[in-house]
């Protein structure tokens, strides 16, 4: 059912709402998924990224149409066109060594400068219909004009960098829909910036290397951290033809700029006390870059922001599991890195044996009576760590680590005390913020060659660890409602697997407290790709 207010109302029982949600992706967010009716909304930015990824307006209109129950609201068809309109109403090209802002209506360049947010970031007027742009603005206005209400369709192009003959080598090739991801990001008048939304172990890597050769420049990548870094290098390193020495790395240790450079945001956004700015921020201009590539693009730290706001005429390339962002910033990543330009129903890819078959599951546990009298009297501030620190997760998890001793296990966590308790109880090892970079590397290793059967991961384990073997996760804490780190975390089971390409995903909740009320707004994303969760409940 399509309401007057945007809302979309998904009979999840309907013998069409696989298909409908699949289409639903395309243009639309979820807001929420109980059991049989899940609520989604139209917004502006999910129309503008639909726009932008190539969606034509009277297909969507088409698409809401021929699955909604009733008529659609004649105010919802006006505000998807008018919407949908907008992105490529303004326009940014270049005009010699200037940048014009151009608009099909002069009387919206007038609104604009008169706009109080926008109109310092304007020039003098060239005609009726364009204003003159500081192309060192460029991005500032991209970002301000969003904020308004009008998002701007960046045409004016890109300055190239240092050329870098690249290839594949012979045994190597991308799957079909790596290299449309490819097509997507480079395609068109405006190609060149914008996301490609991909699910963890689908190959998001491969599809930034596939850029890399496809444009031939010097690339520099921007990692989540230390274990990031070093799999993006094999990577490059195992599928191009790059010797050792073409691949820099600048870290803590190490600050040598190559062909291609790895980094990390933390050694970027890192600065010394009373200093202004970071110091490695000279590294996006030290060498001259045709290509910047942001891994986890949905983390992308504020300070980064601010920087890609001046790397408008270089290439930029965001890679992620899921464009929601807890702060609310995903009009910062659509001005300022692109729009989404390609993804692909998590779904359809397991359909198709890219990624794991995964059944989700959570397993409410009750506290004790004693427990339970401790949470009910205690202040609400303190109630969501114990609940996360419920001592009947040890029991449970004994159960499913034994129910599952035959395969791979990581457990996964976000609380440390909970997590060192279970470490020393249960006798596996643990992987966190504190574990030294050689020590983490080798304990990665090592599960990976079936050393170890299970491994324990702090929050460093939401992200860029490829430790494609683990066939069962069990979350046994979580970061309040975060939905990037319930899709992350699906993501460390989601490698395809030989013969049995099947996963499961627990997360163990403490049943009738605040940590089950996060739990629903934490599956929240996977919902939406068709990941329900059954519910076990405790003894």
């Amino acid at each position: 059912m399509v309401l007057a207010d945007h809302t979309l109302l998904l009979e999840t029982m309907s013998p069409s709402a696989q298909e409908a949600r699949d289409v639903l992706l395309g243009f639309a967010e979820l807001v929420k998924s109980p059991e049989y009716v899940h609520t989604w909304r139209l917004t502006s930015l999910s129309l503008w990224n639909a726009a932008a990824a190539g969606h034509a307006v009277e297909q969507v209109l088409a698409d809401l149409a021929r699955f909604s129950r009733y008529p659609l609201p004649e105010n919802v068809v006006a505000s998807v066109r008018d919407k949908m309109a907008r992105f490529g109403r303004l326009r940014l090209v270049r005009d010699g060594e200037h940048l014009l802002l151009e608009a099909d209506d002069p009387a919206v360049l007038v609104e604009l400068r008169a706009t109080k947010s926008v109109q310092d970031l304007l020039g003098p007027p060239v005609g009726d219909a364009a204003v003159r742009v500081l192309a060192r603005r460029r991005g500032e206005v991209k970002q301000a004009l969003l904020a308004v209400g009008h998002p701007v369709h960046d045409l004016a192009g890109y300055d190239d960098g240092d050329v870098l003959p690249l290839r594949m080598r012979p045994d190597t090739h991308l799957r079909e829909y790596q290299v449309h991801a490819v097509d997507a990001f480079l395609s068109g008048p405006s190609g060149g910036n914008g996301v490609v939304v991909l699910p963890c172990g689908a190959g998001k890597t491969f599809v930034g290397i596939g850029a890399m050769v496809r444009l031939g420049m010097r690339t520099l990548v921007l990692c989540t951290g230390h274990t990031a870094l070093q799999q993006w290098r094999a990577e490059i390193l195992r599928h191009t033809e790059l010797r050792p020495e073409d691949v820099a790395e600048y870290t803590a240790d190490e600050k040598r700029l190559g062909p291609v450079t790895l980094t990390t945001y933390q050694i970027l956004t890192w600065r010394p006390r009373k200093a202004d700015a970071p110091p490695h921020f000279r590294l996006f201009h030290d060498a001259n870059w045709g290509l910047v590539i942001y891994d986890e693009v949905h983390l992308l730290p504020a300070p980064i922001f601010r920087e890609a706001a001046f790397l408008q005429a270089r290439r930029r390339l965001g890679l992620t599991a899921t464009l929601v962002r807890e702060d609310g910033h995903e009009g910062d990543v659509f001005a300022l890195i692109g729009p989404k330009r390609f993804d692909l129903p998590w779904k359809l890819l397991e359909r198709e044996g890219w990624i794991a078959l995964a059944t989700c599951v959570e397993v409410r546990v009750p506290f004790s009576a004693d427990d339970h009298l401790k949470y009910a009297s205690a202040a609400p501030r303190e109630r969501f760590a114990l609940a996360t620190r419920n001592a009947r997760k040890g029991a449970v998890l004994e159960q499913l680590l034994e129910r599952h001793n035959d395969v791979p296990v990581l457990i996964l966590g976000t609380d440390l005390p909970q997590l060192d308790w279970l470490s020393r109880r249960f006798d596996f090892q643990l992987v966190s913020g504190d574990t030294r970079g050689k020590d983490r590397d080798t304990a990665f290793r090592d599960f990976r060659e079936g050393r170890i059967a299970v491994l324990a991961l702090s929050k460093v384990g939401n992200f860029s660890v490829d430790l494609p073997n683990a066939a069962v996760a069990i979350q046994v804490s979580g970061t309040f409602g975060s939905r990037q780190e319930e899709a992350q975390r699906l993501g460390r089971v989601l490698r395809p697997k030989p013969g049995d390409n099947r996963a499961t995903f627990y997360s163990l909740v403490t049943a009738d407290s605040v940590e089950q009320d996060y739990a629903e707004r934490r599956q929240l994303f996977l919902a939406e790709q068709g990941y329900p969760y059954r519910i076990e409940h405790a003894p």
